[in-house]
C-alpha cells in the first residue's frame, strides 16, 4: 500500500529494460559534460565542445569511446558528490581518412578540464592502446591544469602521461592540438609530442600565468603576449602549426597525417602520382641565373620540384631562415629541409639549427626520406649567437643528419660555405646522392672574404684595389669554389641543369628506396642538448 492507502503499482518493465534504462541514464550523465550552462559558456568563448571536436576530426561513425563511465576516486572537497562527467576527458579510438588512430579530447566544461588521476589514467590507457596497435595518437588539449583537489595524485597522473609520451616517441606519431588553456605541468605533454597545433585567439600555453609573472619579475603581460599562438609559432617555436579556427586545425591535422606512416615499422603510404616525374622547370633555370647576392624564397624551388607544386610547411613562422615540411615526389612522401636566402641570407643560427634537427630526427624515426636544398653562407655571426650557444646548439643539426639512415638526397643550389656546407647533408656526413647546380659555390668561405685574406699584400699594393679584388674573386671561385672542383673529388655526384632537378631527385629516391643502414650497437648517442 502507498501513503494514500492504495495498492502500489508494480513496475511492468522487464529486468532487461531496467538494465537498459540504467545504462542509458549513466551514459547520458557521462556524455552531458558540465551541463547545459557550462557547455553554453564554452560556445560563448568561441570554442567547440569536447565531443564536437571529435566529430569533426574523425571519420563519421568511426569513434569507439573507451572508459566513458570512469569516475574520480577522490572524495575530498565534495568530489565524491560532484561526479565529474567522464572525469573531464573523452577517450577512445577511431579512423581519420580511413586510418586507425587513438584520440583523447579534454572537456573544459567539466571542472575546467582539470586533470585528476582517473582523468590521467584514461589518457594513459589510449596511449598504451596506440603503442600496442601501432597507430598515431592525437590529443585535443583544453585544460586548466592539475586538479588541485586531488593533490599529488594529479601530479602523479601527469608524470604517467609524460612517461608514456617518451616511450611512444619515435614509435608512433604523436600529435597535440592545444584548443584552449594549457598551463603549468600540462604544457609538457604537448612539448614531448611530435607536432603541436594551436588556434589563433583561443589557444594559450605557459608555465606560469600573467599574474605569477608580474609577482615574480614585475613584467606585465596578457595571455596572448605570454603564450598565444603567435608567440609560440613565431618566437618560442613550441607550436608547429597555427590555425584560424578549430575547423581549420582539424583539416590541417588530417593533411599532416596523410604524409606520415602509422608507426616506425611502416613507411608512409604512397599515392598515385598525377604529376609527370620527368617534368622540367624553366623557373628553376631563371633562379639559377640570379645574381649570387640576390635573395629569393626557397619555397619557389620546393614547389617546382614537388608533385602538383604542393608543399605542406612545418614550423612556418619560426626560424624562417630554414624551411622544413613535406612534399610528394612521384606520389611518395618526402621531408624537405632547405636554407631560405630570403631571411638572414639563409645562414644557420641557433633557432634554425634546432628547428632543422627536430624535423630531421622525426623523418628519420618514421622512415620518411629527406631532400636537402642547400643555399647557405655559413653560420650567423654575433655575440648573441655565441653567448646563446651556437656551437653546442648548432651542432644538433649536424648530429641529426649524421645519425639519419633514411635515404638522403642533397642539391646545392647556389652557395655552400664553411662548416654549414658539411652540416647540410653533405657527402662527407653520408648524404646518399648529392647534386649541384652549375652556379653553385662550395668553399671554406665566400670569395670576397677569402680574397681579402689570401691576397692582402697584393691588394694593398694594387693601383686599383677594387678592380683587382673582383678579378681575384672570379679566379678564386673558378679555382676553389666551383662545383666542378667538388665533383672532381666525388663530393658531388653530378652537376645538373637546374631545370632537371625534379626528375633527377625522383630518380635518386627511386633508386634509394631499398636502402638499408645499420647503426652501431649501443644504448643511444649523446646529442648536444
Amino acid at each position: 500500500m502507498d501513503q494514500a492507502g492504495k495498492p502500489e503499482k508494480k513496475d511492468k518493465r522487464s529486468p532487461e529494460n531496467a538494465h537498459l534504462a540504467r545504462l542509458h541514464a549513466a551514459r547520458a550523465r557521462a556524455e552531458g559534460g558540465g551541463g547545459p550552462e557550462r557547455l553554453a559558456a564554452q560556445k560563448a568563448a568561441g570554442k567547440l565542445t569536447a565531443r564536437e571536436r571529435l566529430d569533426l576530426l574523425v571519420d563519421d561513425d568511426s569513434f569507439q569511446e573507451v572508459d566513458l563511465l570512469v569516475e574520480t576516486r577522490a572524495a575530498d572537497f565534495g568530489l565524491d558528490r560532484k561526479h565529474p562527467a567522464a572525469d573531464g576527458v573523452v577517450t577512445g579510438f577511431a579512423r581519420v581518412a580511413g586510418r586507425p588512430v587513438c584520440v583523447f579530447s579534454q572537456d573544459f566544461s567539466v571542472m575546467g578540464g582539470s586533470l585528476g588521476l582517473s582523468h590521467a589514467m584514461k589518457i594513459c590507457k589510449v596511449m598504451d592502446m596506440a603503442v600496442a596497435a601501432g597507430v598515431p595518437v592525437i590529443g585535443l588539449c583544453d585544460s586548466g591544469g592539475a586538479r588541485i583537489q586531488e593533490g599529488v595524485e594529479s601530479l602523479g597522473g601527469y608524470a604517467e602521461i609524460f612517461y608514456r609520451n617518451v616511450q611512444a616517441s619515435g614509435y608512433v606519431p604523436q600529435i597535440s592540438a592545444v584548443l584552449g588553456p594549457c598551463a603549468g605541468g600540462a604544457v609538457y605533454s604537448p612539448a614531448l609530442t611530435d607536432f603541436v597545433f594551436m588556434v589563433d585567439g583561443t589557444s594559450h600555453m605557459f608555465i606560469t600565468g600573467p599574474e605569477v609573472v608580474k609577482a615574480a619579475t614585475g613584467e606585465t603581460c596578457d595571455f596572448e603576449t605570454l603564450g598565444g599562438a603567435d608567440t609560440h609559432s613565431r618566437l618560442s617555436g613550441v607550436a608547429h602549426f597555427v590555425a584560424g579556427s578549430e575547423h581549420d586545425c582539424f583539416r590541417q591535422i588530417r593533411e599532416l597525417l596523410d604524409f606520415l606512416p602509422q608507426n616506425c615499422r611502416e613507411t608512409p603510404h604512397a599515392v598515385m602520382g598525377a604529376d609527370d616525374p620527368r617534368r622540367e622547370s624553366e623557373t628553376l633555370d631563371r633562379l639559377a641565373e640570379l645574381d649570387a647576392k640576390k635573395a629569393y624564397k626557397v619555397h619557389e624551388v620546393i614547389r617546382e620540384i614537388a608533385d602538383g607544386r604542393r608543399f605542406f610547411e612545418v614550423h612556418k613562422g619560426f626560424a624562417r631562415n630554414i624551411v622544413v615540411g613535406f612534399v610528394r615526389l612521384n606520389g611518395e612522401s618526402v621531408g624537405v629541409v632547405a636554407n631560405n636566402p630570403a631571411v638572414l641570407s639563409g645562414a644557420l643560427d641557433i633557432d634554425a639549427s634546432e628547428k632543422g634537427a627536430r624535423f630531421v630526427n622525426f623523418c628519420d624515426a618514421f622512415n620518411i626520406p629527406l631532400l636537402t636544398l642547400v643555399d647557405v653562407p655559413g653560420y650567423w655571426p654575433g655575440l648573441e649567437q655565441e653567448h646563446g650557444g651556437i656551437i653546442r646548439r648548432g651542432a644538433k643539426l649536424l648530429y641529426a643528419f649524421c645519425r639519419a639512415t633514411v635515404p638522403k638526397v642533397t642539391v646545392v643550389l647556389r652557395k655552400a660555405y664553411g662548416g654549414a656546407y658539411d652540416v647540410m647533408s653533405s657527402k662527407h656526413i653520408r648524404g646518399d646522392i648529392n647534386f649541384a647546380w652549375p652556379c653553385a659555390e662550395i668553399a671554406v668561405m665566400g670569395p670576397a672574404g677569402a680574397v681579402n685574406i689570401l691576397y692582402k699584400a697584393e691588394l694593398k699594393a694594387a693601383t686599383d684595389p677594387e678592380k683587382r679584388r673582383e678579378e681575384l674573386a672570379r679566379e678564386y671561385v673558378e679555382r676553389f669554389a666551383s662545383p666542378y672542383q667538388a665533383a672532381k673529388h666525388g663530393y658531388i655526384d653530378e652537376v645538373i641543369e637546374a631545370r632537371t632537378t625534379r626528375p633527377k631527385v625522383i630518380r635518386a629516391f627511386r633508386f634509394l628506396k631499398g636502402k638499408k643502414a645499420e647503426r652501431l650497437p649501443k644504448k643511444h648517442g649523446n646529442i648536444p642538448l
